[in-house]
């Protein structure tokens, strides 16, 4: 996969966890591109108010590309790819990374070990899993977790 943005020094380990999300979900990544940038307080704050109408900074957000359920695989949206490159584009995903290690600190857990579950909860929203539900927080949870520890990063 991909991984475009501002990430600086995370982006090989992104790219990798990605990777391996993708041999879990079993998708073929090798054509598809996603957004990943890392901001400031204000800035996720800003995005968080104007798209989720709250007023308050958050630790990650995603803003899908595709239309897609989580049971639905990303052959089907052969016809979105871009013409120029072939690449499919699943999104974007922010990352407040002042948030991510603040809550680092505060769960006992490493900021890399953060940076990664934020990265792949925000990959999996552009993949179509959502949590509002239980059930479906459950899912992915479940998927999240599987990645996690098949990527060697646990709680």
């Amino acid at each position: 996969m991909l991984v475009e943005g501002k990430v600086g020094f995370y982006r090989k380990k992104i790219e990798s966890l990605f990777e391996v999300a993708g041999k879990v979900l079993k998708e073929d990544f090798s054509k598809v591109s996603v957004s990943v940038n890392f901001v400031d307080e204000t800035e996720i704050q800003e995005l968080n108010k104007q798209f989720r109408k709250i007023d308050k900074s958050t630790d990650v957000l995603s803003f899908p590309n595709l239309d897609k359920a989580f049971n639905e695989k990303l052959n089907e949206f052969e016809s979105e790819r871009n013409f120029d490159d072939g690449l499919l584009f699943l999104g974007d995903i922010v990352i407040c990374k002042k948030v991510a290690y603040s809550q680092a600190k505060e769960y006992g857990h490493s900021r890399k070990r953060e940076i990664c579950f934020l990265a792949l909860h925000g990959l999996l929203h552009l993949l179509g899993y959502d949590h509002i539900k239980s059930e479906d927080e459950k899912i992915m949870q479940n998927v999240a977790n599987k990645i996690l520890s098949s990527f060697g990063v646990n709680r």
